[in-house]
């Protein structure tokens, strides 16, 4: 996108996530997927009970309203880690639903090495660049659902940048964790696709620990998007609204390390003012006002 115009991030304060993923995809106003074949991108690090991973409800329902948006084909893949992926979708029981709903479900783990293309941004922090697969990297359309939450390992929190991490192959996992650049190797991973759509499914959050368990905070949002820096930018300004940790509270949101190498490389918006929220209700429509000034603050 432009990074000098506006980005809508529509927010539904929910406990339901149905109804909540519906809205707000209804409130954002696109249909990306109508005629197309998508590639969807959960969270399945782990088989962790959500917000550690993707909830299956939340899944479910964003499959569906795809399916009544048009999309042709809906292919779901992932690549957990530190745990097996085989053994993480299946104990979510994402073959099973895979059957049930008529998508395809897909282990990166098990792809042939053909799977993968090696990607090397310009100027990156990346040695010899990194491995994504092929699916994501040549898809149609690309839809994201990741989580709210911090992260204890390096990336200060994982949401829909960080959600790029399963995409890229294991084998390149151990410099991206030993980097004293991680936070910026994330973001450059996210140049090797742009996703049309984004739900961020804030029920609930880790405000501290994560990503695979953490201080729980009912957070009771839901958000939909397609500029990964501002649906980023609005998560941790809900984060630092129920009180978190000092790496996701310090400084401006901006210039939180993800987010500040995500603009350089011109991933979506640059400025926390270019957000505009989109909400119907009151409450949903404060909610806004609280984060908006979060968002701004410097």
């Amino acid at each position: 996108m432009n990074k000098n115009q506006n980005s809508r991030v529509a927010l539904v304060r929910t406990n339901d996530r149905i109804a909540g993923v519906t809205k707000a995809i209804e409130l954002l106003g696109l249909n990306p997927v109508m005629g197309k074949a998508v590639a969807l991108k959960p969270n399945f690090n782990t088989a962790d009970p959500f917000p550690a991973s993707t909830h299956n409800g939340t899944l479910r329902t964003l499959i569906i309203t795809l399916q009544q948006m048009g999309a042709t084909k809906i292919t779901v893949a992932d690549r957990s880690g530190p745990a097996d992926t085989r053994q993480v979708m299946e104990e979510k029981g994402i073959f099973k639903m895979a059957k049930q709903l008529g998508f395809e479900a897909i282990n990166l783990d098990e792809s042939g090495p053909e799977a993968w293309v090696r990607v090397q941004p310009q100027g990156s922090h990346w040695a010899r660049g990194f491995d994504i697969a092929r699916l994501y990297r040549e898809a149609e359309c690309v839809v994201e659902t990741c989580c709210l939450k911090t992260h204890q390992f390096g990336g200060h929190f994982t949401m829909s940048l960080k959600c790029t991490v399963g995409m890229v192959s294991r084998a390149n996992m151990k410099e991206l964790h030993s980097s004293p650049h991680q936070r910026k190797l994330i973001a450059e991973m996210n140049t090797a696709y742009s996703p049309s759509l984004i739900v961020l499914d804030g029920i609930e959050a880790f405000v501290n620990g994560g990503p695979m368990t953490g201080t729980k905070a009912a957070a009771g949002v839901m958000l939909a998007g397609s500029d990964r820096i501002a649906v980023d930018a609005t998560g941790v300004a809900i984060l630092r609204s129920l009180g978190t940790t000092p790496e996701v509270t310090r400084g401006p949101v901006f210039a939180q390390e993800q987010i500040a190498r995500a603009v350089e490389l011109g991933l979506g918006i640059s400025t926390p003012e270019q957000i505009e929220f989109v909400a119907d209700d009151k409450e949903s429509a404060d909610f806004s006002k609280q984060l908006k000034d979060i968002l701004l603050k410097k």
